[in-house]
């Protein structure tokens, strides 16, 4: 008997060609799989010594290749191998030798393990592959999974948008060392979903964990062979399946039920889950990069190629390729994926990396095409929280400001305004009063368009906010590429001194400086953003770049947690939530006469009057206070490590004298 055909018996049928992917139905399971160019393709079934069964997919519906196997269930390993033209020069790159994974899995098994056959032709001699290795022994393979799940009373908290407070986090980085967590559950999604886990997020305040990626992704093999690891995540090799690496249950396909305990459980909390979501490219790189899924499949359906010369992908992306949005099928299955992570696994909302690259038409943006009005006018995906990163590296990129109605946007004018005013780089205080206004300049005067402004001072790309005030430089040695990677504008100040120091007047302005931040981050109108860890003291050590740092570098450093930031963080969040004018009401402004970077801004509140005085320089600041039969207190001051309660906060008469450095805020109570 040969090998293929020992270990494994089938009951076969032609199947159906809808939906994509693997669904078993209780008895069997039907497979269907996607090519416009495809003669025919292969389902290779693998048993659990990794001996593999090639049944040819006996359906065809259009450029859908299907088939029912009635004995095949949850656990199976499977994969195809595609039949077809093999011609570089035209884009075509079908070859049975090379197992793909199914670009509609719901799980994947294992990792890539890197070999020269996962590479199949020399660029400089695109007629021929360089060799017909099977690549089956280095391949990960797509799981067949049960999709059924007991959700209990699982709720979408729901959060009005001009409610909602985002906490960016890592999956890993945020679980592997809390010490509170059960040490096999750290670095996964029963962690992040365990009681200590989201006890931490309840006390901050916080209303919505966004998470970096974590549809299946690869460690490209320059990361490996240099000792390195893909941390962000941001090379997917299959949009429906979560990371399996996430999983603390290693069987196959675990991974899906975990993920949705883990929904489950911070929902419980009252917390939404929001996903970075990454259809612009995916982990195969571009002319010399390896062929795991889509290269083989359909090429020329699945990604941009360059008019002319069909070995060259189109680059909007930075990383070699970039996702034809273009085509029909592509659209959809990033439809279809959206709605399984919205409907079967039950998340709240997504941030779209680089989202200009979804709405390219050639080198045109258009805004209005078929797949973002698709999904913002989508039953389901439209009711949900939709973000977008407004930039991408191809022509006209930048689009801050430019997404219609429905979309939220990352505002990193506001980054940088707010850097600039604290660090005294920007001038007055113009632009830095415009962003805490909502950043009408660029969404528009309305209240309602402050919802469009996600407002951050720090993300997982670039400084955190205590390497933000630690370092003027960046230092991403550790990263392999000569320093050469990362921003270099920055916007950072050191405080004197470049890293850390024992100076402790150093080190009390940085802690300033931080307050500062928060503070102002969480006074501003729009969606607040919060990147994870800030509130302990998170430092990468300066590396402004840590996508490769799957290492203590990233990781949270519970051990050695502010507890008095996460307590100002957690105070702050708390006078959000009890004052609706910092979301959305009615405000102005009044600058210092003496120095146009002083400022100060009064909220009416309703049920009391609010002042916050801001100053950026290094001399005092005074304000005087309006007249007022009503006393004024002083519930927040940033050169104050603790903040006082409501009720016990000072007294302040007549003037408001602001240290250098320092933001305060001041409460008086309506009249009665």
């Amino acid at each position: 008997m040969d090998e293929h055909e020992r270990g494994i018996g089938v009951a076969l049928s032609e199947g159906k060609p809808e939906p994509l992917g693997s669904v078993f139905d209780g008895r069997g399971t039907n497979f269907s799989v996607f090519s416009s160019v495809a003669s025919g393709i292969e389902l290779c079934l693998f048993d659990e010594r990794g001996v593999e069964k090639r049944i040819g997919l006996p359906g065809r519906t259009g450029s859908h290749f299907h088939g029912y196997l009635e004995s095949i269930g949850p656990g199976q390993h499977y994969g195809f191998r595609v039949h077809g033209p093999w011609n570089p020069a035209e884009g075509h790159l079908c070859s049975p030798q090379k197992l793909l994974l199914d670009p509609c899995a719901r799980a994947v098994d294992g990792a890539v393990r890197w070999d020269a056959a996962l590479f199949p032709y020399d660029a400089n001699r695109p007629e021929a592959p360089v060799n017909n290795d099977d690549t089956a022994p280095f391949m990960p393979k797509s799981v067949v999974i049960d999709p059924s799940f007991d959700w209990k009373d699982d709720r979408s908290p729901k959060t009005p948008l001009e409610d909602t407070i985002i906490y960016e986090a890592h999956v890993k980085g945020y679980t592997i060392n809390h010490p509170a967590i059960p040490a096999e559950l750290r670095g996964t999604y029963a962690g992040l979903g365990s009681p200590a886990a989201v006890e931490h997020l309840a006390r901050l305040g916080v209303t919505a964990v966004e998470l970096l990626p974590v549809q299946q992704f690869i460690h490209r093999r320059h990361l490996v062979e240099a000792g390195l690891r893909n941390y962000w995540g941001y090379d997917p090799v299959s949009f429906f399946a979560p990371h399996n690496e996430y999983a603390s249950d290693k069987s196959p396909g675990a991974a899906v039920r975990e993920f949705k305990e883990m929904v489950r459980s911070l929902h419980s909390a009252g917390l939404e889950v929001i996903l970075d979501v990454v259809f612009n490219h995916t982990g195969e790189g571009g002319t010399r990069g390896a062929m795991l899924v889509f290269k083989g499949i359909d090429n020329k359906t699945y990604y941009r190629l360059k008019n002319g010369a069909a070995l060259e992908y189109e680059d909007y992306t930075g990383t070699q390729n970039t996702v034809n949005s273009e085509s029909p099928h592509v659209r959809r299955m990033i439809i279809d994926a959206l709605r399984y992570w919205a409907d079967e696994m039950h998340v709240d909302g997504f941030r779209f990396d680089l989202a200009p690259v979804l709405a390219r038409e050639g080198d045109r943006i258009d805004f209005g095409n078929d797949l973002l009005e698709t999904i913002r006018r989508d039953p389901l995906l439209g009711t949900l929280k939709l973000i977008v990163e407004p930039w991408d590296i191809g022509p006209d990129g930048y689009q801050l400001g430019r997404f219609p109605g429905g979309w939220c946007e990352w505002n990193d004018k506001y980054r940088d305004d707010a850097r600039d005013f604290w660090h005294q780089r920007g001038g007055d205080s113009g632009r830095f009063m415009t962003r805490l206004g909502g950043s009408p300049d660029i969404f528009g005067p309305s209240n309602g368009s402050a919802r469009s402004s996600v407002n951050y001072v720090a993300c997982h790309d670039g400084f955190t906010l205590e390497d933000l005030v630690s370092y003027e430089r960046k230092h991403n040695e550790a990263n392999g590429e000569g320093n050469r990677d990362g921003h270099d504008d920055n916007r950072s100040w050191n405080c004197g001194v470049e890293g850390p120091t024992d100076n402790i007047e150093i080190k009390t302005l940085r802690s300033r400086q931080k307050r500062n931040f928060l503070a102002t981050l969480l006074l501003s109108r729009g969606v607040p953003m919060l990147l994870g860890g800030d509130e302990l003291g998170k430092t990468h050590k300066g590396n402004n770049n840590a996508y490769c740092q799957d290492n203590e570098t990233s990781w949270f450093d519970w051990g050695r947690a502010d507890q008095d930031l996460i307590g100002f963080v957690a105070s702050l969040v708390r006078l959000r939530k009890q004052c609706a004018s910092f979301r959305h009401g009615e405000w102005s402004r009044q600058a210092d006469g003496a120095d146009s970077r002083i400022v100060r801004v009064s909220y009416d509140a309703g049920d009391r009057h609010i002042l916050v005085g801001f100053n950026p320089t290094d001399g005092d600041a005074v304000f005087d206070l309006p007249p007022s039969d009503r006393p004024w207190f002083k519930i927040v001051d940033t050169t104050l490590s603790l903040q006082p309660g409501e009720a016990d906060a000072p007294r302040v008469e007549k003037t408001l004298t602001l240290t250098p450095h320092s933001l305060a805020v001041l409460v008086r109570p309506a009249q009665k």
